[in-house]
């Protein structure tokens, strides 16, 4: 059967609210037949099935973090999933929904890339915003899953708010700081930076020197000799591919000066920064992040929150 037909089938099924045996009359066929039809039509992806689970918030955690660190709000994910993809997908969920309610006419939006950011752009709902623009604030990978990209990230998210989208046409990482300086100065890409600098809401993910979470090694930029080395020169987390210490101070290291994007003191001076990152292992990256001053909205989860506020020697308000 063509897709055509499949498509129409699962629309009697699962937006018409018709049972097996409604549609098996309308076909002719057995319910037998029916089903093996709404499983042909999910194996070829023309049914995407969602659950969309309550998102409970911890505010004692949330009101700990404003406490500590200079932020404007935090979003804490009370009792987190021990499944890190259904973590993910959780937080994804919340950052969106932090996002629609920074969404007006004529908003500017900057799209950083990876997993977190992703997961966020998944969640979105289709929303049209009059006069929106996004912005890709970073290079792209051009390597691993390209979902998870900066270019289809920004195209996505674009396409959900009916907005045009600003691409930056230049790699992540470079060979060296020679090239990563000439294609600052050339002029499409130094627009497009500029036009990032002056974004009013930007999505960013934190990312790991740990070599099971580091989004840089799964796509081949860093090996785990480079991470070794970034961790004695005491990284602990990066933010925009910028790797910081544990006081969130940018390190002066090399590859720091190889990454094509927004620079972290111009992402200071963007209106909200919205970062989104979970999972203990993380605690030690996100503090940085906090400690940096690059974010104004945290979406984590209850175990990484307690973890952040534990390195930090804060306490949790009663």
């Amino acid at each position: 059967m063509d897709d055509e037909r499949l498509a129409e089938i699962a629309s009697w099924y699962y937006e018409e609210g018709l049972d097996q045996a409604a549609i098996a009359r309308r076909l002719g066929c057995s319910r037998s037949m029916v089903s093996r039809y709404l499983k042909e039509a999910r194996a070829r992806g023309l049914v995407e099935i969602r659950v969309r689970h309550p998102l409970k918030t911890d505010p004692l955690l949330a009101k700990a973090l404003q406490g500590a660190f200079p932020l404007r709000e935090a979003l804490v994910l009370a009792d987190p999933p021990s499944d890190p993809r259904s973590l993910l997908r959780r937080l994804g969920e919340l950052g969106a929904r932090a996002l629609q309610q920074r969404l007006r006419p004529g908003i500017r939006i900057g799209v950083s890339w990876g997993t977190a950011v992703y997961e966020v752009v998944r969640a979105m709902p289709e929303l049209p915003v009059s006069r929106a623009q996004v912005v890709q604030i970073i290079g792209a990978l051009g390597a691993g899953d390209p979902m998870i990209d900066g270019p289809e990230l920004a195209r996505w998210l674009a396409e959900k708010l009916n907005a045009p989208v600003r691409h930056l046409h230049a790699p992540l990482l470079v060979e060296g700081e020679a090239v990563a300086q000439a294609l600052r100065s050339e002029r499409a890409i130094a627009e497009t930076l500029d036009l990032a600098r002056r974004v009013h809401v930007a999505l960013i993910g934190i990312g790991s020197v740990d070599p099971r979470l580091s989004s840089l090694r799964r796509a081949g930029y860093l090996t785990e000799s480079d991470l070794e080395a970034l961790r004695a020169a005491g990284a602990v987390g990066d933010v925009l591919a910028r790797a910081l210490d544990a006081e969130g101070n940018l390190l002066d290291h090399p590859l720091n000066r190889r990454v094509i994007g927004l620079e972290l003191e111009a992402l200071r001076r963007i209106p909200t920064v919205i970062a989104v990152a979970g999972g203990v292992a993380k605690a030690p990256a996100i503090r940085a992040a906090l400690r940096g001053g690059y974010l104004d909205v945290l979406v984590t989860d209850a175990e990484a929150a307690a973890a952040v506020l534990t390195l930090e020697g804060a306490m949790v308000y009663a």
